[in-house]
């Protein structure tokens, strides 16, 4: 895998598969004091009732912040600054194709958040995070999130 392989790193990452570019996907963790905001999937769609972070899959040559921030705006009306890497991994559901996730600290946003695409929005307590039921890609950053690996607060 070629660019960048943790937080903090600066290249965009390039991985590449035996049919080209992974699929990139966007999340945004939004925290409100001990409380992250999740997203329920609703019926009807791939992965019904799961929980996840909001964002979604990256656009042609969209650098990956800008893929957020535009997710986030479709998806809960905000318009978002997108902050540190916190996390990446990679993920294969059964018959689907392999993709990257790339998990974003959003430290702040303007506007209220609505739910414009989901079955549910809600704030989840750190620590509870795993009690949801979680998609399988994003379940082992849940469980470091629960752990407290990092400090979500704003930094001034």
């Amino acid at each position: 895998m070629g660019g960048s392989d943790g937080a903090g790193g600066r290249r965009q990452p390039t991985a590449e598969t035996s049919h080209g570019r992974l699929l990139q996907v966007t999340a945004g963790v939004i925290a409100r004091d001990d409380d992250i905001l999740v997203c329920q999937r609703p019926a009807g769609g791939r992965h019904p009732g799961k929980w996840e972070f909001p964002g979604g899959k990256r656009e042609g040559a969209e650098a990956l912040p800008a893929c957020l921030r535009r997710e986030l705006s479709e998806e809960l009306g905000i318009v978002a600054e997108v902050g540190a890497l916190l996390w990446r991994g990679t993920h294969c559901y059964p018959g689907g194709q392999p993709f990257e996730l790339f998990f974003y600290l959003v430290p702040s946003y303007r506007g209220v958040p609505v739910n414009r695409a989901f079955a549910e929005i809600r704030w989840a307590r750190i620590g509870t995070l795993g009690a949801l039921d979680f998609l399988d890609a994003d379940r082992a950053f849940v469980n470091r999130l629960d752990r407290g690996e990092w400090n979500l607060e704003p930094r001034e």
